[in-house]
C-alpha cells in the first residue's frame, strides 16, 4: 500500500480524537486520521502522470496514454480507427462470418468521420496539405500544424467559398512558411501545387488581409544556408554572404527588391571572394531568379562599401 504520513498544525483536528496526523492512502484515494483511522476525506483527485508502466521497460518509456491533439487530421486525432486484420489480438485467425462483420464496420467507421460535405472538403484540404508540405520538406510542426490552423480559420470564416481548394492550401502553406521563418518562395510552393504563381500571391493577401496576420517581411539572410547547400558551398562562403548582406541592409540596399535576388547576388560575390566561384547560371537555377536579375544586384553591391574589392 502506497501512503504517507504527515502531520500540521493548520489541519482540523480529528473530531474523534483530536490528532492532526494524517495518512495519505494514494491507492484507495483516502485520507484518514493515523491514532483512530477515521476516514476524513475520500475521492481524491490522482495528481499524477497520465501513463502506465507494467514493467520496468515500459516504466523507463513512460509512454503516454494516447497520440497527442494535431490539427492536421480532420477529426483532430480523437476518434478511434479500427485496423484491419485477419487475426485477433491473440493471433488466431479470424471467421469469414467475423472478418465480413469487422470490414462492414470499418467502411461504416470511415465514412462517419467525414459524413458532412464540409468535413470531406476539411479532409481533402488537409491530405493536400501534408502532400504539398512533404514534397517542400517542411516540418509537421511547427509549419503543417500552423498551416492546417490557418486553413481551418479560413474555413470557419467561410473565406473558401468560391476560391478552389487547392490554391487556398497553397496560400497556406505559404502563409505558414513567412510566419515560422522558414522560407519557400512562391516558384517553389507553385511547382509542387501545381497552382499559378500569381494565384498563389493574390490568395495570400487575401488571408493575410481577413485573418489579421501580420508578417515581416522575408530576409535574404533566410535564404543563405539552403541556397548555400545546394551549391556546395562551404560555411565561409555563407558567413561572407550574410556579412554582404547585412552591410547592404545598413545602407538600405534592399528595399523594394526581391529577397531571393539579393540572397542569390551576395552568394555569387561571396563565392568568387573566397576561391568557390560558381556560375551565374548555376546560382540563378538555385535561386529561382534570372540571371539578369543576378547581374544587376551583382552591380548595385559592387557600389556600396563592402570592405573588400570585387
Amino acid at each position: 500500500m502506497q501512503s504517507n504520513i504527515f502531520s500540521n498544525g493548520d489541519l482540523e483536528p480529528c473530531p474523534l480524537c483530536n490528532s492532526t496526523e494524517r495518512i495519505v492512502d494514494n491507492q484507495r484515494a483516502e485520507i484518514s486520521c493515523a491514532l483512530c483511522g477515521l476516514v476524513l476525506d475520500e475521492s481524491l483527485v490522482d495528481n499524477g502522470p497520465e501513463w502506465r508502466a507494467f514493467d520496468h521497460e515500459q516504466r523507463d518509456k513512460r509512454t503516454r496514454v494516447g497520440a497527442p491533439l494535431t490539427y492536421t487530421i480532420s477529426d483532430k486525432g480523437l476518434t478511434t480507427t479500427i485496423d484491419w486484420k485477419n487475426k485477433d489480438s491473440n493471433g488466431r485467425m479470424i471467421s469469414e462470418r467475423n472478418r465480413a462483420q469487422m470490414y462492414r464496420l470499418r467502411k461504416w467507421n470511415k465514412r462517419l468521420r467525414v459524413s458532412r460535405a464540409g468535413e470531406r472538403n476539411l479532409a481533402h484540404a488537409l491530405s493536400e496539405i501534408d502532400r504539398v508540405s512533404s514534397k517542400l520538406d517542411l516540418p509537421r510542426s511547427p509549419v503543417r500544424e500552423d498551416a492546417s490552423v490557418i486553413y481551418r480559420q479560413a474555413t470557419k470564416k467561410q473565406l473558401i467559398r468560391g476560391r478552389s481548394i487547392e490554391s487556398m492550401v497553397a496560400a497556406s502553406i505559404y502563409t505558414a512558411c513567412r510566419r515560422c521563418d522558414i522560407p519557400r518562395t512562391l516558384e517553389e510552393i507553385s511547382e509542387m501545387s501545381q497552382v499559378p504563381k500569381k494565384q498563389i500571391g493574390k490568395n495570400y493577401r487575401f488571408l493575410a488581409r481577413e485573418l489579421n496576420i501580420k508578417l515581416k517581411p522575408t530576409s535574404p539572410v533566410d535564404y543563405i544556408p539552403r541556397f548555400a547547400t545546394r551549391l556546395g558551398l562551404s560555411n565561409k562562403v555563407q558567413i561572407k554572404a550574410i556579412d554582404i548582406i547585412n552591410i547592404s541592409m545598413k545602407n538600405g540596399f534592399n528595399s523594394g527588391k526581391g529577397p531571393t535576388g539579393v540572397a542569390a547576388a551576395a552568394l555569387y560575390i561571396a563565392s568568387m571572394l573566397l576561391g568557390e566561384r560558381k556560375s551565374q547560371k548555376v546560382v540563378a537555377g538555385v535561386a529561382g531568379v534570372t540571371e539578369v536579375t543576378i547581374r544587376n544586384r551583382y552591380k548595385e553591391l559592387s557600389e556600396l562599401d563592402l570592405g573588400t574589392s570585387l
